[in-house]
C-alpha cells in the first residue's frame, strides 16, 4: 500500500474550495477504505498568496479533518510555484502525487485509471482532454496553436496537457533536481525520461469564481514556456534575416529611388527590433537565472 498526495495549488479560491475539497477528499477516503492507498495519503491545498478567504477556509478544513493539509506562501508566485511547492513541500511523504486545479474542470475519476497505471510501473501519468467543447473557438484556437508551435520549435511537450498528472516518487526526485527559475512544469516533466502512460478525460466547465489565465496572462505563458524549453526561435530569427537580406537584394533590382531606400529601411528596421526583443526575452531569463533567488517563500505549513 502507498501514500498518495493530492496537490492542489490555490489562488483567490475561495467560492470553489467547499466544493473541490468535498469531492476530493471523498475519492481519498473511498481510495483509504477499499485499502488502496495507506492512511497517510493527503489532500494538499497550497495557498499562492491569496487575497481573499482562501487560506482561512484551508485552515478549516485541516482543523476539522487531518486529511486536508496545507502550504502558505508568502506572496503570490505563481501558479507553477505554487504547484512545485505543494509537490516538493507539501508532499515529501508521499510515495505518488496527483496534482490539479481546484477549479474542478479536470475529472478527478480519472486518478483511478492514473493509479492503474501508476501500478502497471509508470513513473508519469499526464491526463489529455479528449476534446475541447468547453472552450470559446478563440480559445481553442490559440491552445491548439500553443502547443503545435511548441513541438515545431523543438519543446517536447504533450498535446493538450495542462498540469493534471502523476508523479511517482522517482520522477518528483528527478523533478526536485531542475534548478530553474523560469519554471514551465509541462516542459520539463516529459523530460525527466521515467516510462509513461496517458488518460484521456473530459474537461468540465470552471465550478465556481474567474479563471486566473486572461488573455494577457496567457501569452505571457505561452512566451515562458517556448523560451524554456527551445533556442530555435534565435535560430528561426538568424534564418529570416538572411533571407530579407536575399529579398532586399532581389527587390533593389525592380525597385529604383526612393522606393528602394524605403523598402530595404523598413524592413532592416523590423528585422532588428523583433530580433532584439527575442535576444532580450533570453538575456531577461538568463539574467533571473543569475541571481538565484528562490523560487517561493513558505510561510506556513499544516500537517
Amino acid at each position: 500500500m502507498y501514500c498518495l498526495y493530492i496537490v492542489i495549488p490555490c489562488y483567490n479560491e475561495q467560492e470553489v474550495l467547499p466544493e473541490t475539497s468535498g469531492r476530493v477528499g471523498k475519492l481519498l477516503r473511498g481510495l483509504m477504505d477499499a485499502g488502496r492507498v495507506s492512511a497517510a495519503s493527503r489532500v494538499v491545498f497550497v495557498d499562492d498568496g491569496s487575497r481573499d478567504g482562501t487560506w482561512e477556509l484551508i485552515s478549516g478544513l485541516h482543523g476539522r479533518d487531518d486529511i486536508f493539509s496545507g502550504v502558505k506562501l508568502s506572496r503570490n508566485r505563481g501558479h507553477q510555484n505554487a504547484l512545485l511547492a505543494g509537490l516538493l513541500e507539501g508532499s515529501e511523504n508521499a510515495d505518488v502525487t496527483v496534482s490539479m486545479d481546484a477549479d474542478l474542470q479536470d475529472d478527478i475519476t480519472a486518478i483511478y485509471e492514473m493509479l492503474d497505471k501508476y501500478e502497471a510501473g509508470c513513473q508519469v501519468v499526464y491526463g489529455v482532454r479528449s476534446a475541447r467543447d468547453t472552450d470559446t473557438g478563440f480559445k481553442k484556437f490559440t491552445a491548439e496553436g500553443f502547443y503545435k508551435l511548441t513541438a515545431a520549435l523543438g519543446g517536447e511537450i504533450v498535446y493538450n496537457h495542462a498540469d493534471f498528472r502523476l508523479l511517482g516518487r522517482n520522477a518528483l526526485d528527478a523533478l526536485a533536481k531542475y534548478g530553474e527559475k523560469n519554471l514551465f512544469l509541462r516542459g520539463i516533466v516529459p523530460m525527466l525520461g521515467y516510462k509513461s502512460d496517458i488518460v484521456y478525460y473530459k474537461r468540465a466547465e470552471r465550478f465556481a469564481g474567474v479563471s486566473k489565465y486572461p488573455l494577457k496572462k496567457m501569452l505571457s505563458f505561452a512566451a515562458d514556456g517556448i523560451t524554456s524549453l527551445s533556442v530555435k526561435p534565435l535560430r528561426i530569427m538568424g534564418f529570416i534575416g538572411l533571407l530579407l537580406l536575399v529579398i532586399c537584394g532581389l527587390t533593389s533590382v525592380f525597385l529604383r529611388g526612393n522606393a528602394q531606400i524605403i523598402t530595404t529601411v523598413w524592413a532592416a528596421a523590423g528585422l532588428i527590433l523583433s530580433a532584439l526583443g527575442l535576444v532580450g526575452e533570453y538575456v531577461g531569463k538568463t539574467y533571473t537565472e543569475t541571481k538565484e533567488r528562490p523560487r517561493y517563500i513558505i510561510e506556513a505549513v499544516l500537517k
